[in-house]
């Protein structure tokens, strides 16, 4: 007869398991990014316009007034280029060069921009939908989506740092003509100054001021949050 001693050593038990190490990645742990609805919005209105008005600059001579270029798409700015000299005559004439400097600069921004819109709509998960993906462009507006992962965390950083690149140059633009005397606009009524420079022209700090603070808050709690696992994986 086998003993009770045999039996158990002829059924070893089975090799014990680790568990994981806190420090282990997970698919918890994996950045998401929840996109604006109003920050996609404003991009889908505000890149075209961009786009049109940097051909405008680019294109001069040929694109302002009396040159073949004009009409039809750029024929709104022979009245803007009365009321702004940085984009009329005045301005072109006098070899100004800030126009299209600042309208350079706008074409990295775009492109940020266009960067940031195509992943959401690439790559972006439908939270209703679960792991459907590309529903269609205006999936982007109507449902709530989010972008996990280092794409999702580039394309935020991208987006910020456009934003902070619109911003500066825009207030750089009004800090520019109130440093040489409203050179540019001075000659224009109040009436017009207000709705035709300084209500267009506002756009460009409320909104961008607005994507810096919702996507900076984020960033923040992003660094935080990984501050707070970091020490508590020391910790442990």
């Amino acid at each position: 007869m086998v003993s009770t001693r045999q039996q158990k050593r002829s059924f070893p038990s089975p090799p014990r398991t680790r568990s994981p190490s806190p420090r282990t990645p997970t698919t918890a742990d994996k950045f998401v990014h929840t996109p604006s609805t109003a920050i996609t919005l404003w991009l889908i209105f505000s890149i075209p316009l961009v786009l049109w008005d940097s051909g405008y600059v680019l294109l001069r001579p040929h694109s302002m007034p009396g040159n073949s270029l004009h009409s039809p798409l750029w024929t709104p700015y022979a009245l803007y280029g009365t009321i702004d000299y940085i984009y009329g005559w005045p301005a072109f004439n006098a070899r100004n060069g800030f126009t299209a400097a600042q309208t350079v600069v706008n074409l990295f921004e775009s492109a940020g921009y266009c960067y940031y819109l195509w992943v959401v709509w690439r790559y972006g998960v439908s939270v209703s939908a679960g792991s459907e993906r590309d529903k269609g462009v205006l999936s982007c507006l109507t449902d709530e989506r989010v972008v996990a992962g280092r794409v999702g965390a580039t394309a935020l950083l991208i987006a910020y740092s456009a934003s902070v690149m619109t911003l500066g140059k825009t207030v750089l633009y009004w800090l520019n003509e109130a440093f040489s005397g409203f050179e540019n606009i001075g000659h224009n009524d109040l009436f017009t100054l207000v709705f035709l420079w300084i209500i267009p022209n506002g756009l460009w700090i409320i909104f961008p001021s607005y994507n810096i603070y919702v996507m900076g808050s984020e960033i923040a709690a992003t660094l935080e949050n990984a501050s707070i696992k970091g020490k508590r994986s020391k910790s442990s």
